[in-house]
């Protein structure tokens, strides 16, 4: 494929919590050379942005989200109104919070249109976005679309040993999550990547082959 001003080639990959999706698809980004897009970032910045103004209407608050984030693997950044909440999002209680702020259909259209933009507009020859209904929602049309999971006591184990989550909040999402989206059964079209059984390297090499496969 020729090289535009756009990402020609979409890589979509969709997983439940403690599937290691984020890590797995930014390190592979960085090794091939694209652009990264954390999509549930903006939900989280969004989480914030509602505890930060608890009297305002959801009109209101979609109105005066000012929301940005880096597609550079290498330079995690995510500002909200002008500030640095990329570690922030991070945190036990906005974890706690997003999955509320998801189940909002106003906020959902708001991070569709958002995450489709940041797409069209990627400079880099490929990009690999992120998260939990990119196959099937946001990126449909994607060269390569994934399912990235693990079972739930491999995905529990990675999330305790990460330190960024409860362990317990991993399941809860699912179920809070999973009254929106089917983000656990393959769709037509999506390919099937179990991490269970490998570690973080052989999970990066496995997502890098699948993309290398796809464009040869």
């Amino acid at each position: 494929m020729a090289v535009g001003l756009m990402a020609e080639l979409i890589i979509a990959v969709d997983g439940p919590a403690g599937s290691g999706k984020s890590s797995v698809s930014k390190a592979a980004a960085r090794e091939l050379g694209f652009g990264y897009l954390d999509t549930g970032a903006g939900y989280r910045a969004f989480a914030i942005h509602k505890s930060n103004f608890p009297d305002l209407e959801l009109a209101q608050l979609i109105q005066n989200f000012d929301y940005s984030i880096s597609i550079d693997p290498d330079n995690e950044l995510v500002m909200l109104s002008g500030v640095d909440v990329t570690a922030e999002i991070r945190t036990a209680a906005v974890s706690e919070a997003v999955s509320f702020v998801a189940k909002e259909q106003l906020v959902r259209n708001l991070q569709l249109q958002d995450a489709r933009k940041r797409i069209t507009d990627c400079p880099n020859r490929g990009v690999i976005v992120e998260g939990r209904d990119i196959t099937t929602v946001v990126a449909p049309e994607a060269i390569l679309k994934v399912l990235l999971t693990a079972s739930p006591s491999v995905r529990l184990e990675r999330r305790g040993l990460d330190g960024t989550e409860p362990a317990g909040n991993i399941l809860k999402r699912d179920l809070s999550d999973g009254q929106i989206v089917d983000f656990i059964t393959p769709g037509e079209g999506v390919s099937l990547l179990d991490t269970t059984e490998m570690d973080f390297q052989s999970s990066i090499a496995a997502l890098v082959k699948m993309i290398r496969d796809v464009n040869k």
